[in-house]
């Protein structure tokens, strides 16, 4: 990186920095208000919300369009993708506010009036194994719901995620999420962990439904190649874990269904390499699934296909200059 590239870099995280530290307030107001408004007001909010994010969100919106035509360009009309686009954006500024207006409860009766549990038989013949579980979820709708749900089920849960940008807020999510029964593991932290959580016979929350850095493949996604992260694979390659996939929606009265699948059959043959694709592929087609009977739910904004093979190997050719500078 030059020195000139590496204080653009800079100056670009301090002002993203400064921009959080200003929003915090705001946020925590709004969850306080949110605590004390009914369930129709927030959605109200919500829909004015996505209404704003779409209208002023250039580049969100830009991604979720260019997404939305690239995969449904030959399937829908153009006003069927922008309709898409803005249901998606609102349903993420819904979904938020939800869960901000509902961050306190650590009641199960008063939580399962909002969300609707399809298919528990199946985590919980999986659970009853003793040998871990690998909850598979996508970004679709309320996935801070989808992820708080098992614990509020009662079953002994933590989750790997990316830390968040602003630490603030960090600490308040993890904090909901632990009020919760969750434990939380950092992406940044060991891979050791995950492994002594599934070891341990616990539910492990994972979403690889996202472009990120993390080791990974190339594989079919929606119809289009996509870097997908091995680590559920790899994690049912190193236990006897189950793996069972597990997305919540949102019904049309404005409350969510979370829906437990059948547990899905992990490969294991003598190419151990060739598993770990073969399994990715498998659980990419779930999530595909599960992404198409509700696409408008799904997480469009999010640059899914942004890492091509080019991409990587610059990426990986400059961290590894990276270190031998060090």
């Amino acid at each position: 990186m030059s020195f000139y590239s590496k204080h653009k870099y800079q100056l670009k995280t301090i002002r993203r920095k400064t921009v959080l530290l200003l929003l915090f307030p705001p946020l925590l107001f709004t969850i306080l208000l949110f605590r004390n408004l009914p369930v129709k007001w927030v959605h109200a909010f919500a829909g004015f919300g996505g209404m704003l994010f779409y209208k002023f969100g250039k580049n969100s919106r830009d991604r979720a369009l260019k997404n939305l035509r690239m995969i449904y360009g030959k399937e829908l009309t153009e006003n069927e993708i922008v309709c898409m686009a803005k249901s998606s954006l609102t349903e993420s500024i819904k979904a938020f506010f939800d869960y901000m207006a509902y961050s306190h409860v650590k009641d199960r009766k008063k939580y399962f009036k909002l969300v609707e549990v399809q298919g528990e038989e199946h985590l919980r013949a999986a659970y009853d194994r003793g040998k871990g579980v690998i909850c598979l979820i996508p970004h679709l709708s309320s996935w801070e719901f989808a992820a708080i749900t098992p614990p509020m089920l009662g079953y002994e849960t933590s989750a790997a995620s990316k830390a968040m940008k602003m630490e603030l807020l960090e600490k308040l999510m993890v904090k909901f999420r632990q009020r919760r029964g969750m434990k939380n593991i950092t992406r940044e932290g060991s891979y050791h962990a995950l492994v002594d959580v599934l070891k341990r016979g616990e539910c492990l929350i994972i979403m690889t439904d996202q472009d990120t850095k993390v080791k990974g493949v190339f594989v079919d996604f929606i119809g289009k190649t996509a870097y997908t992260p091995l680590g559920a694979s790899r994690l049912l390659a190193d236990t006897e874990a189950a793996l069972v996939p597990m997305v919540m929606t949102r019904r049309e009265d404005g409350k969510y269904r979370f829906i437990i699948y059948p547990e899905l059959p992990t490969v294991k043959t003598i190419n151990p390499s060739d598993d770990l694709i073969i399994n990715t592929i498998n659980q990419n087609k779930v999530i595909e699934d599960m992404i198409r009977k509700n696409p408008a739910q799904w997480v469009w904004m999010h640059q899914r296909w942004k890492t091509t093979p080019e991409s990587l190997e610059r990426y990986l050719k400059a961290r590894a200059l990276e270190k031998t500078r060090k």
